[in-house]
């Protein structure tokens, strides 16, 4: 007879693994829409808000500690990397490019955030080696005479974004970061903060009323995208393991693709296909030589 709670857990990884898969797919059509009323760095500053004081309160009336004065320090800091200079640039590229397009440019983070745990003196196997250089190759690639060309500030920003996601998860590493909960609701809070600043910076202002339609993403992006989605990722790295769960890496892409071709015709070219191929493919092997050395 089969056990109940293998069963109730294996339902659990789906789910969860559903919910990253598929909801954060579709955050970037989302955010594609919400750009239609939003300006980019003013619709994250209200997504983070909103979702970072939703989840922070939730949390407390929990019984979960608030982060310490030191916790908060180091959060600050932290959302430059993962919430304005991540998120935010993503939403500044998908004003110039396609959702699918941004979601294929972003699919290199595992390959920096490798590259980059050679600063922590943790050396890549030959397997990491090789997906490294297959992955870049795909970046340099997708950079090269894609889309990505006629467009150079989204072409800087979806570069320097999913950079900046990396750094900042190898540089979290060893910090003493409150709960996962609690660090990605002062993460986001923080980060709202930065983006409202950057917006006021950059003139960014509503001049009229947003659409229903770029109204009803953005709910879909705070609750879907920033809570259910980040919700599930955490449990999945809890409970599975690591390669299972950074896994949305590489499904990604192709979700967002799909979203962005079923629902608002968006089209690709055989060169930015080809390009994802070879950088999904780098990621892959990546993650299996990781899954393979634990």
């Amino acid at each position: 007879m089969s056990n109940p709670t293998v069963a109730r857990n294996l339902w659990a990884v789906a789910a969860a693994l559903a919910a990253v898969y598929v909801l954060w797919g579709s955050t970037y059509l989302g955010i594609k829409i919400a750009l239609e009323s939003y300006p980019p760095l003013l619709l994250g500053a209200i997504r983070m808000s909103i979702a970072g004081l939703l989840m922070y309160v939730v949390l407390r009336l929990r019984g979960v500690p608030a982060p310490t004065p030191r916790q908060w320090r180091i959060l600050w800091v932290l959302s430059i990397w993962m919430v304005l200079l991540s998120n935010g640039l993503v939403n500044v590229a998908e004003q110039e490019v396609s959702s699918g397009l941004a979601a294929i440019a972003v699919a290199s983070m595992p390959l920096f955030a490798a590259a980059f745990s050679l600063l922590r003196r943790e050396y890549p196997s030959r397997g990491e080696w090789i997906g490294l250089v297959v992955g870049f190759a795909g970046v340099l690639w997708l950079n090269a005479e894609s889309s990505l060309t006629g467009s150079p500030k989204g072409m800087i920003a979806l570069l320097i974004a999913p950079i900046a996601w990396a750094w900042g998860s190898i540089w979290s590493r060893g910090q003493p970061l409150p709960a996962p909960f609690m660090s990605a609701a002062g993460q986001m809070l923080c980060g709202s903060v930065w983006m409202a600043l950057a917006a006021l910076v950059f003139g960014e202002r509503m001049h009229a009323l947003p659409a229903v339609e770029a109204t009803l993403a953005l709910a879909h992006l705070i609750v879907f995208g920033s809570i259910v989605a980040f919700t599930a990722y955490i449990w999945l790295l809890h409970n599975v393991r690591p390669a299972l769960a950074t896994s949305y890496a590489y499904v990604n892409p192709p979700i967002a693709v799909l979203f962005g071709v079923l629902l608002i015709g968006e089209r690709f070219t055989a060169h930015d296909l080809g390009a994802m191929a070879v950088i999904l493919l780098g990621v892959v092997i990546i993650t299996l030589s990781k899954a393979r050395r634990r």
